[in-house]
């Protein structure tokens, strides 16, 4: 079945035709999405959009970008708010060193809180990385040794050496539109040895739309390329690749009940 596991619908770009956008998605085969925070001052709007939709599910978390205006959250926050019905998921939350629109060291406070909550909840924790390698690899590390906790490497396309870490630490990894960027033979040769029963896809609509979308507002409907191009990547066939990302994303998101 066709999932997309990371969609930002409460996003201003889909004000104007957020119905017809999750419709269009429903059309094309996309039976199950999961609408992520990104701040907790537009929870609400993330959380309403999944309990007005049977098959949208959400989770609850800040952005890296965001850190800086929660630099007080603490990891009971988040764990209250995640016991609401429908929220599965802890994040999306983590390092942009690429960016740093929020200092580094609020950052890494910030993300710390977040993998406490997903280690109390026992809920999946989204994991964003970019240009953040080296003290994404040392907080992983240590805050697995003070207690395990399921992750997702979320639209993965940084190094292999932190995707060999974190794959040794249990986590899955997603595929976004990045793969089918003819400039994105990295990020495909890391794709190559992602853990096979770990993968799952994504559009992080509505950024980073797959070709032959590429340049305009990403949506979920567009969420088959990805898969296609994860198939092709990985040499599996196209029912194979989808067995094995929906039965992963059911292993990960183990709230969400898995259709009969």
């Amino acid at each position: 079945m066709l999932i997309d596991s990371h969609v930002n619908l409460h996003a201003p770009q889909f004000d104007e035709d957020r119905d017809a956008v999750i419709e269009r998605a429903r059309a094309a085969g996309v039976q199950l999405m999961v609408e992520i925070s990104d701040k907790l001052t537009t929870f609400e709007a993330t959380h309403g959009i999944a309990l007005a939709h049977d098959d949208i599910w959400c989770t609850v978390g800040v952005h890296p970008h965001e850190a800086k205006d929660a630099a007080d959250l603490t990891a009971q926050t988040l764990i209250e708010l995640a016991d609401r019905p429908k929220v599965v998921g802890i994040g999306e939350c983590g390092l942009d060193f690429h960016y740093d629109f929020s200092p580094r060291d609020i950052q890494a406070a910030v993300f710390r809180q977040h993998v406490k909550a997903a280690r109390e909840t026992g809920l999946p924790l989204v994991i964003h990385t970019r240009e953040a390698d080296e003290v994404m690899t040392e907080i992983l590390r240590e805050e697995h040794a003070a207690g395990p906790f399921r992750m997702l490497m979320h639209c993965y396309t940084s190094g292999a050496e932190l995707a060999k870490t974190a794959a040794e630490l249990g986590a899955w990894f997603s595929v976004s539109g990045i793969a089918t960027f003819k400039a994105a033979e990295d990020v495909r040769a890391v794709i190559r040895d992602m853990p096979a029963d770990r993968i799952i896809v994504e559009t992080d609509c509505p950024y980073l739309a797959p070709i032959p979308h590429r340049g305009r507002r990403n949506e979920p409907a567009y969420v088959g390329h990805v898969l296609d191009k994860l198939a092709e990547i990985r040499g599996w066939s196209p029912k194979d690749a989808d067995q094995r990302t929906t039965d992963a994303f059911f292993s990960l998101f183990d709230r969400i009940p898995r259709p009969a």
